[in-house]
């Protein structure tokens, strides 16, 4: 798949997970797949995506410890 294709696939990705947050854990594993295409292709992966990365992994961390009794 070409970069240009890889990017779109990426913004559509992120436009789901704006509107249908309560499934973003499904489109992040999505969203890490083209990520991943994208590395194994050895083409650069934009810098705002590789913050929103982080970013999202920085949330499934968090989201760990929502169902723990206090």
């Amino acid at each position: 798949m070409a970069f240009e294709q890889l990017k779109a696939g990426i913004a559509l990705i992120l436009e789901e997970i704006e509107k249908r947050p309560e499934d973003r854990h499904v489109l992040q594993e999505e969203l890490r797949g083209q990520i991943a295409e994208l590395r194994a292709l050895g083409l650069p992966v934009p810098e705002d995506i590789l913050r929103l990365e982080q970013e999202l992994e920085g949330d499934d961390s968090d989201d760990l410890y929502d169902d723990m009794p206090v």
